[in-house]
């Protein structure tokens, strides 16, 4: 069987940054279990594991575009301090949520100075060249209530 539309995809995968620092990996985990072609993976990687087989093992680089994205100074935003609930917790380089119009969004506070907090509400990986090593594990048929939920169900997901 081979990785295409509608697939239930389990990945053993390592994840670096253009230097070689390691970002993310599934080593010491359960694989990485998403469905195929419902953009559940950021695109470059989805393209690149689409045709793979029980097995394979690849290495890619995706660039931003295809990934997270490139970095949108328009998502920087300068709020008070006094709309925080714990102002005192608030200190650079902390992740934080914020209400947006768009539902709960995560941003970084880049900056503190006075009443004035300086937030990225970038995705931390916006603007990073991502180089992955994925070996694929397991490939099988999505369930229609799988594909009615988005997401995958028992092994490498969850169960309702």
């Amino acid at each position: 069987m081979t990785i295409s539309e509608n697939k239930v995809v389990l990945i053993d995968y390592a994840l670096k940054d253009k230097d070689g620092n390691l970002i993310d990996t599934s080593q010491g985990h359960q694989p990485l279990a998403y469905i195929h072609g419902i953009g559940n993976l950021i695109p470059g990687l989805e393209a690149a594991l689409d045709g793979k087989t029980i097995g394979d093992k690849i290495k890619t680089t995706i660039q931003p575009e295809d990934a997270y994205g490139t970095r949108n100074d328009s998502l920087n935003r300068i709020i008070s301090l006094k709309q925080f609930e714990n102002p005192e917790d608030i200190k650079e380089g902390v992740q934080i949520q914020i209400q947006s119009d768009k539902g709960v969004k995560l941003a970084v506070v880049t900056g503190i100075e006075g009443d004035d907090v300086t937030i990225d509400m970038n995705h931390p990986l916006a603007g990073v060249e991502l180089n992955f090593d994925v070996e694929i594990k397991n490939i099988r048929d999505a369930s229609q209530e799988e594909l009615s939920h988005g997401h995958v169900h028992g092994e490498g997901g969850h169960d309702h």
